[in-house]
């Protein structure tokens, strides 16, 4: 027969392993809509870019009339 204060201890015990759970569980969540967000932002990124090198006189491009970067 377990005593009161081991009963209290495997109580505690139980509620922390609960909250390492809880949290692991919101971390895995908040890494996969951070991983979904970052595709999000670069896919966004590289199309403002190609919208970028296509506008006439563009600095960044080589061979346009303004001399680009060369």
């Amino acid at each position: 027969m377990a005593s009161h204060v081991e009963e209290q201890i495997q109580a505690r015990i139980a509620a922390a392993r609960q909250k390492r759970q809880q949290r692991r569980e919101e971390r895995a969540e908040f890494a996969e809509r951070r991983a979904h967000g970052l595709t999000s932002r670069h896919l966004a990124k590289m199309a403002r870019w190609a919208e970028e090198d296509d506008e006439p006189g563009f600095p960044g491009i080589a061979g346009e009339p303004d001399g680009g970067d060369a």
